[in-house]
């Protein structure tokens, strides 16, 4: 299971910090990826991390803004968001274990809204 937190009401040019908890150690073997869905959109791909942390990747929109990161030891993944903007207002997931293009198992999500 994964729970994703840590999302908020902050403003535009603000930081925020999700974290995805994993439970079991099979999380550590596993890609995990973010994604969001903003209010009338489909879901989106945010970032992903290779187990490692050797291969990672992100949407243009977020790149030089957002980070993502993993700590194994802990069984948890986060989400750095910085310079925050109003289009960045979504549910935000994360998901892990990844299968060619999708993922198998995918936290409750946790909302992010950005004031402008």
């Amino acid at each position: 299971q994964l729970q994703a937190s840590g999302g908020g009401l902050v403003q535009a040019g603000g930081s925020l910090r999700l974290s995805c908890a994993a439970s079991g150690r099979a999380f550590r073997s596993y890609t995990m990826g973010w994604f969001r869905r903003a209010p009338g959109k489909e879901r989106e791909f945010v970032a992903t991390i290779n187990w490692g942390g050797g291969a990672i990747d992100y949407a243009d929109s977020v790149k030089g803004r957002f980070t993502i990161s993993r700590d194994n030891a802990k069984n948890t993944g986060y989400l750095q968001m910085n310079s925050l903007k109003s289009e960045d207002t979504a549910v935000y997931y994360c998901a892990c274990q990844k299968v060619g293009n999708q993922y198998s198992y995918w936290g409750q999500g946790t909302l992010v809204t950005v004031s402008s």
